[in-house]
């Protein structure tokens, strides 16, 4: 221990931790100078002893001891300007008074003055600082006069430290919100957009600000019919709009509107019973004749908290606000208002990154209203997901399984839905699908039944909301066999869903229910040939492209072909880990030449900027599914396309759809290059031939290994028989990678190679002395290459 003017010592935080209390002095301890080789040392070291003291509870004593060092420190090193910047102008002042009694000399007080101007200190400063500090126990272990002046300079990066650390939170969240709807969400330009065209759909005030921050001016069909019906005349909407029509704006709009007519006739009464309360509590209170005393209850109270606060420092300015007694009004008041507040809104998707995107939809709108949402979708931790209902959101963006997953459970905030105002179900068609979404069928029965409240709305979109099959003659040839169309199609939904009266239905689907700014083309080809057409394509036309197959298994294997082939796809589909699926979707969002590789998990509804190319792999088995995966291209009004590769197999679902979508002219066909096919066919078959080496080698491997860990366990011996692929000898396996290191070199080569030649007939320079280059597909969109082959279809027509 180092000596310290006055002979008084702190005490470390070891002892502080053991619950002592300093009451006596520290007294020093004679040294035999014969101790020290050299004498000067003996004026820095000494030891001191201490006799006088008592034992408390560590935790007081550990709050009351921190505080005491940081007056001590801060009244001995008052003259540094570091120092003086981080204090406030009062503290300033008390301090000064403190360091002129400290420098007098070796007072029996010294201890005392330190705890009165640290309460008068502390207590100005309890409810901005509120043990929201770290003390870290090796910085404070050790106090000495030449280590302070460190110590304080350190302090005001400490200081910057704490403030980064209370804007984190609010950094963190911008993180999280940044997904691909942040394009779409992101406020325009500084000047903010007129939205005059709204007022007459009855849009609530702080949406219209909302709407007219993101650069919204005018509603798009689907919401100038669909809002008014919800607002006004408060009627349930079954709506039916092309893909990329802003339907979720349709439903979230009327959805804010209930909830803020809710709170404001809740509003009345709870004011009524606050007002109430303030008065029975204004006659219990005892009034304070001294401002002392208030400061040393609020002292104490900060100091009884010091347990709970050092578990959890970030929270820990919370806490001590709401344990001080001046707040207790207020804090009562949000506890009756936290129980008051019910589940309002409900909206059901069939997939979570739908949830994910429609709840920052709905975030996006709801900014100046003051309206909490929640997601319960499934692979995320629904311990967190609870805790996130437990702050009362008056909206909920789930997924049916999760959801009913927590209503079974009977979580509080579920447990009373009879109050729900709003229930929206996404994609309604898919939902109600027979064979799908059990735990839907389960919630519409409560709903409808024990929790059925007769003010509530419901919303039903979808894009193939009205889209009917044509039934085949073999079922209409029984009994009692129907023929659908759509009215008969929406009375089943509407009873499935529990719509008891007459509903408004917006149907504003086209005949062939894609968009016009889609141009949709086909190539034939035999199933092995797909993937010769894909990288073709991949290649001559960069740009934000989805691929959709009909497996899981596809996926993973065009996932590794394309990774070989310098590619850099990213895949998506349901066996991934939920977080995983979100990062693979953002990255798509920001890259400008991507390609997501995809099953039917990402057909309904993302709205992901500018995708310019959707490429269906496998045809899709339902007419609904192309639709909707067509979809996921030409959004608000933009131009894309859609390209059908189709195999033998894929024949029937492909004329299935042809008829049901009631297409007038037959498809075109997307123009090939055919003098690249080589050259892409034999890059592809090295690939593949890599591929299925590496699969077949982890997939061994796998296998035997869990054969061989079943066995160690079980303790017995394995027969070289049970193993995949047999076990090689050390030369054939170093024969075997030599052979796929031996075609990686080849690929490689071959990828370094330009596919696309530029070939130059020209032999001589012209007078003006440039060369004329002939014109090459190199930057031709796959749009242009397709306009370009009808024009000259035309032409040859002519």
């Amino acid at each position: 221990m180092k000596a310290r003017k006055g002979g008084r010592f702190r005490s470390s935080f070891k002892l502080k931790r053991k619950g002592i209390e300093v009451v006596g002095e520290w007294k020093t301890v004679q040294i035999d100078p014969n101790l020290f080789a050299e004498e000067e040392f003996r004026d820095i070291v000494c030891l001191e002893e201490l006799t006088e003291y008592k034992l408390v509870s560590s935790s007081k004593v550990g709050k009351v001891k921190e505080k005491k060092r940081k007056a001590g420190s801060a009244s001995e090193e008052g003259n540094e300007e570091v120092e003086e910047s981080v204090i406030p102008p009062k503290k300033k002042k008390k301090n000064k008074d403190l360091r002129n009694q400290t420098d007098k000399g070796n007072t029996p007080n010294a201890a005392e003055i330190d705890v009165l101007v640290d309460k008068e200190a502390k207590c100005t400063e309890i409810i901005e600082e509120a043990d929201c500090e770290d003390h870290g126990p090796l910085t404070e272990s050790m106090s000495s006069r030449r280590d302070t002046p460190k110590k304080k300079k350190k302090k005001v990066p400490k200081n910057k430290a704490f403030q980064a650390q209370e804007t984190l939170p609010s950094v963190a969240t911008s993180k999280k919100v940044k997904n691909w709807t942040t394009e779409i969400l992101s406020a325009s330009t500084d000047q903010k957009a007129d939205v005059s065209a709204w007022k007459d759909l009855f849009v609530p005030e702080p949406v219209l600000q909302a709407l007219s921050y993101l650069g919204f001016s005018a509603p798009t069909p689907i919401q100038a019919l669909a809002l008014p019906s919800a607002i006004r005349d408060n009627m349930d909407v079954l709506g039916a709009a092309e893909t990329g029509s802003g339907k979720t704006l349709a439903f979230a709009i009327p959805m804010i509107h209930s909830v803020l007519q809710w709170q404001k006739s809740n509003n009345s009464t709870t004011r009524n019973d606050s007002v109430s309360k303030e008065s029975h509590q204004h006659h219990d209170e005892p009034r304070w004749e001294n401002e002392d005393e208030a400061e040393k209850l609020t002292h104490q109270q900060a100091e009884d908290s010091g347990d709970e606060d050092d578990a959890s420092f970030t929270t820990g300015c919370v806490k001590v606000l709401e344990n001080v007694e001046f707040d207790s009004n207020d804090e009562t008041h949000t506890v009756d208002s936290d129980k008051k507040r019910p589940l309002l809104g409900l909206v059901l998707t069939p997939t979570r990154e739908l949830a994910v995107q429609v709840k920052h939809h709905i975030d996006a709108v709801a900014k100046f209203t003051g309206i909490k949402t929640a997601i319960l979708v499934g692979g995320m931790a629904a311990q967190k997901q609870e805790r996130v209902l437990n702050r009362k959101p008056e909206i909920v963006i789930a997924t049916p399984g999760r959801l009913w997953e927590l209503v079974k459970e009977r979580h509080p905030h579920l447990s009373n839905l009879r109050q729900l105002r709003c229930l929206v179900i996404d994609e309604a068609d898919r939902m109600v699908e027979k064979g799908h979404f059990l735990e839907l069928s389960q919630l519409l029965e409560i709903l409808n039944d024990s929790q059925y409240n007769p003010r509530r709305q419901t919303f039903v979109f979808s894009a193939t909301l009205t889209l009917v099959h044509q039934t085949p003659t073999r079922v209409l040839q029984k009994k009692n066999a129907k023929k659908m169309d759509k009215k008969t199609k929406l009375e089943l939904l509407m009873e499935k869903v529990g719509i008891k009266g007459k509903p408004k239905v917006i149907d504003l689907t086209r005949k062939e229910a894609t968009v016009e700014t889609l141009t949709e083309t086909r190539i034939h080809c035999n199933t092995n040939e797909k993937d010769y057409y894909l990288y073709y394509f991949l290649l001559q036309y960069p740009g934000r492209t989805m691929v959709f197959a009909n497996s899981i298994d596809c996926v993973k294997r065009l996932s590794s072909l394309l990774t070989i082939l310098n590619c850099d796809p990213l895949p998506l589909h349901a066996n991934m880990h939920q977080k995983q699926r979100l990062k693979n979707l953002e990255r798509f969002a920001e890259r400008e030449s991507c390609v997501l590789l995809t099953t039917d998990v990402a057909a309904r509804g993302l709205d992901i900027p500018n995708v310019q190319h959707v490429i269906h792999y496998q045809v899709p088995r339902t007419s609904e599914l192309y639709v909707h995966r067509s979809g996921r291209t030409a959004r608000a009004a933009n131009e894309g396309l859609s390209l059908l590769l189709i195999g033998p197999e894929d024949l029937i679902n492909f004329r299935k759809i042809y008829k049901t979508l009631e297409k007038s002219e037959e498809l075109p066909f997307f123009p090939v290059d055919a003098k690249c096919m080589t050259s892409i066919k034999e890059r592809m078959n090295l690939a593949r031939q890599i591929e299925k080496a590496e699969f077949f080698n982890s997939r061994a491997k796998q296998h035997n290994s869990w054969l061989q860990q079943a066995a160690e366990a079980l303790e017995i011996d394995l027969d070289d028989d049970m193993l995949m692929g047999k076990k090689a000898s050390e030369q054939e396996e170093s024969q075997k990678q030599k052979m796929l290191k031996g075609m990686k070199k080849q690929l490689k080569h071959m990828l370094s190679q330009p596919l696309f030649k530029v070939l130059m007939k020209t032999k001589y320079p012209t007078q003006s002395g440039k060369l004329l280059l002939p014109q090459t597909s190199e930057g031709i969109s796959a749009l242009g290459a397709m306009s370009k082959k009808q024009a000259k279809k035309k032409k040859s027509m002519k």
